[in-house]
């Protein structure tokens, strides 16, 4: 009789394309159903995970997908060109996009269909809030994956961006170690270590 197939924590991240730490947490939770090895190492069924999936409107991403592709929305152009520089050059990552401000990524979004996107919190407009929550409450939209950014890390700002649907909130100035952590992948280019230390003393909100 033939074995189910079953997923490592790394495997699943790859699928739903999230660090394999959030894995873990859904399965802590008991969200995301698994079963131990003797070794006591989680192991999950393709067919749960395909559940939770469509439960949670999450789409899977097969190993001939050209990688994942990432949309910047910020209003600070050189916050994203540098975001842009340091993520296209990263394994993993596909093609990278930038939107201005909250009305722009609306458009970015059904144009680009971006997998995750980098959102920053306080934007003239439509801030950061309410881009979230459009994209969470759009049948079409709310597989993606929001990381927000601010400026301003309150405990309430933390709070109502995670309501409303961000899977994390990276308070600014942020590590780059930390934010490809975030978005799944390891750092695969040495090059932009001077530039993080720039990126760190950007006057960004």
């Amino acid at each position: 009789m033939k074995r189910p197939p079953y997923l490592t924590p790394s495997q699943v991240a790859e699928l739903l394309l999230v660090a394999p730490v959030t894995v873990r947490q859904w399965a802590r939770k008991g969200w995301l159903r698994a079963e131990l090895t003797a070794g006591g190492h989680r192991r999950f069924l393709k067919s749960e995970v395909e559940r939770f999936a469509v439960e949670r409107g999450l789409r899977l991403h097969h190993e001939s997908r050209e990688g994942i592709r990432l949309l910047v929305v910020d209003d600070d152009p050189q916050f994203s060109a540098f975001l842009v520089e340091l993520l296209r050059d990263q394994e993993g990552i596909g093609q990278v996009a930038v939107a201005a401000d909250g009305f722009d990524a609306g458009i970015m979004t059904q144009r680009f269909r971006p997998d995750v996107v980098l959102l920053d919190l306080m934007m003239p407009g439509l801030d950061g809030f309410s881009v979230c929550g459009r994209l969470k409450q759009d049948r079409s939209t709310r597989h993606i994956r929001v990381i927000a950014m601010t400026g301003y890390s309150t405990a309430e700002n933390r709070k109502r961006i995670l309501e409303a649907g961000a899977e994390q909130c990276l308070a600014k100035p942020f590590d780059i170690t930390q934010l490809l952590a975030a978005i799944g992948i390891v750092e695969t280019s040495r090059p932009h270590a001077v530039r993080t230390r720039n990126l760190e003393r950007t006057p960004s909100q």
